[in-house]
């Protein structure tokens, strides 16, 4: 009974950790986002998401983390200078090795004249499977500016960035 509680216990602490990346600083490994002061009014940031963040929220988080950049420094405006988003895809095997009879050796050896002993795993007990995993990290470098934003699609006012994706942005839920 007890290994059956402590089992349920790793397992809820662990689907605590199946949330897409909040809106939140980067730290270490955990993913989030970056800035770097490049002059007094330009930056370079970034957002980085998990596997189970999509690219949209990724990309709206780098915006709106533009727009609080920008306001948290006394400006108005900002200008995207430059953009990217990265897409990283990785395809994962697993399952190896985890069948019923995981402690014996389910294979089957045959001798051959010409190539000698040759081994064949069971399909029916070496069940892999695949899972394909996808990570997003947006960047861009920015230009702040002060007063009337300038008429370029490339130039956002930061106050109502930050009104129109207040709304989409998830924050980490506090200890």
């Amino acid at each position: 009974m007890r290994r059956v509680l402590i089992t349920l216990a790793s397992l809820a602490a662990l689907g605590g950790c199946a949330t897409p990346t909040p809106y939140q600083a980067a730290e270490g490994s955990r993913p989030g986002f970056t800035e770097t002061r490049i002059e007094s009014n330009r930056y370079r940031i970034s957002f980085e998401g998990n596997s189970l963040t999509d690219r949209e929220t990724v990309e709206t988080y780098l915006l709106y983390r533009a727009a609080e950049l920008t306001v948290d420094n006394g400006f108005d405006y900002f200008t995207v200078v430059n953009r990217a988003t990265d897409e990283d895809t990785r395809v994962m095997a697993s399952g190896i090795g985890r069948s019923p009879y995981a402690g014996f050796s389910v294979q089957h050896a045959y001798f051959h004249p010409r190539w000698g002993w040759r081994g064949w795993h069971d399909p029916f007990w070496d069940d892999v499977s695949y899972r394909e995993s996808t990570r997003y990290e947006a960047s861009a470098e920015i230009y702040l500016g002060r007063g009337t934003k300038p008429d370029d699609p490339s130039a956002f006012g930061a106050r109502d960035v930050m009104d129109n994706l207040g709304d989409q942005i998830v924050r980490p839920v506090s200890d």
